[in-house]
């Protein structure tokens, strides 16, 4: 299982600390650009759920490009 937290960083240091103490816990730091992204792409999964499921309304790849 994969878990991401969001922790105030006077707080990280000692929390890191445990979880890197614990055997069957691995535990790395990401940036907050990277934390971001992972963020942004769970939400566009889950609107490309809910389009598929008909419970959110698509617009056409053609509309999407031409207002790029």
């Amino acid at each position: 299982m994969k878990v991401l937290l969001d922790i105030k960083d006077n707080k990280a240091l000692h929390l890191m600390e445990v979880l890197k103490s614990l055997p069957y816990v691995k535990a790395k730091t990401i940036s907050e650009e990277k934390a971001l992204l992972i963020e942004e792409i769970k939400e566009a999964a889950e609107e490309l759920k809910l389009i598929s499921q008909g419970k959110l309304k698509g617009i056409p790849a053609k509309q999407l490009f031409d207002e790029l």
